[in-house]
């Protein structure tokens, strides 16, 4: 009788687990590894470094004295705010610069912005060209494109503004004939605008972040405004832009060198995009050393931990090991063990050629 209700019990156990495990959903699934192997923690670069890609909304109100004991951790030099106009306005920009001038003026580089509102009016390029050139000598030493231009801003008659709308042209000859670069963001990745099915990669993303589902009728297609921002690097071959996170080309990165090698004055950084580095170690450090003059380190967001994944990746040659933010890439990565030649100029040489009045002091010549 004691066997029966031991195997009874046994039984039940077993059908329970099964149920349990037949219940979960697939964005619950996340095993820890077993796999054992060397891992190596870096919280601090190995060479001061410049982060290209990087938003301050609070700069002109902000202490900056806390931000800059966490980047002297980090071991970054300098940090890029590409969001001087805030949300748009005269009074931002001014704040954002008087701020850094004021307390720390070789930590911080401050570009603007422009905004599109108003773009069927006749005076719209004259003024914004105006704009520009007032902002750099204000102290503004780049121009930020978010990525609303190309999907979400619309003209008087509703239709999308193109990212190579001939009346925004002159805006990016000023800025050649200024010397100072356009890091512009343009589209996501490409299969926000695939079908939400088990053949997605981003699957689990757009699951748990449904807004960045898109659909190509509303903000175009992802090769249309692609194309467009190729178009505009082209046409303008004494602009320096910086495509940002890799043009999202880094689950292709053949195409990008073949975008590299077309355009001359485009340049890339690895804003939000280190996972696909990470996940292909042999040819990403391949092409990082065979473009090694045309990419900087980026970051995107401020969150001082999520840096150490990207010095692991670069520095290291670590096995197998996660992004900090599954639903963003669920597959594993590896170091790249870039060589120091390749490091320095990912790292900071290559900022210091594209983004002027950088304090070369901070920086190992």
């Amino acid at each position: 009788m004691k066997s029966c209700t031991f195997l009874l019990r046994l039984l039940f156990i077993t059908i329970s687990t099964q149920s349990i495990a037949q219940k979960m959903e697939f964005e619950d699934y996340d095993p820890p590894s077993t796999l054992v192997v060397h891992e190596t923690a870096i919280k601090s670069a190995k060479f001061p470094f410049i982060d290209v890609h990087n938003h301050q909304f609070s700069m002109p109100s902000q202490d900056l004295s806390k931000l800059v004991s966490e980047m002297d951790k980090l071991n970054m030099g300098v940090m890029v705010n590409l969001s001087g106009r805030g949300r748009g306005s005269d009074e931002h920009l001014k704040g954002a610069i008087e701020n850094v001038k004021t307390n720390y003026s070789n930590r911080f580089i401050v570009f603007t912005n422009i905004d599109l509102n108003g773009i069927d009016n006749p005076g719209w390029t004259a003024k914004t060209v105006a704009q520009v050139e007032k902002d750099v000598k204000l102290g503004a030493n780049g121009l930020k494109i978010y990525k609303s231009q190309g999907m979400d801003n619309k003209d008087s008659k509703g239709n999308r503004i193109k990212i190579n709308d001939p009346r925004i042209d002159p805006v990016w000859e000023k800025c050649g004939e200024l010397g100072i670069p356009v890091l512009i963001h343009a589209a996501d990745p490409k299969p926000f605008w695939d079908a939400h099915d088990h053949k997605n990669e981003r699957w689990l993303e757009l699951k748990l972040r449904s807004r960045r589902k898109r659909d190509a009728t509303v903000t175009g297609a992802w090769e249309t405004i692609i194309q467009e921002q190729h178009t505009i690097f082209k046409r303008h071959k004494n602009t320096k832009f910086i495509n940002a996170h890799l043009g999202w080309y880094g689950n292709n990165l053949a195409k990008l060198g073949q975008l590299l090698d077309e355009i001359p004055n485009m340049y890339t950084e690895i804003g939000a995009v280190i996972a696909e580095l990470g996940r292909q170690p042999r040819n990403a450090k391949a092409f990082l050393t065979k473009y090694q003059d045309r990419v900087m380190f980026g970051k995107d967001s401020w969150n001082p931990e999520e840096y150490y994944t990207y010095f692991r990746v670069l520095e290291t040659n670590d096995e197998y090991f996660p992004y900090y933010k599954r639903y963003h890439a669920f597959w594993k990565m590896y170091g790249l063990d870039l060589d120091d030649d390749v490091l320095r100029k990912l790292y900071y040489k290559n900022a210091l050629k594209v983004i002027p009045n950088i304090d070369l002091s901070l920086f190992p010549q």
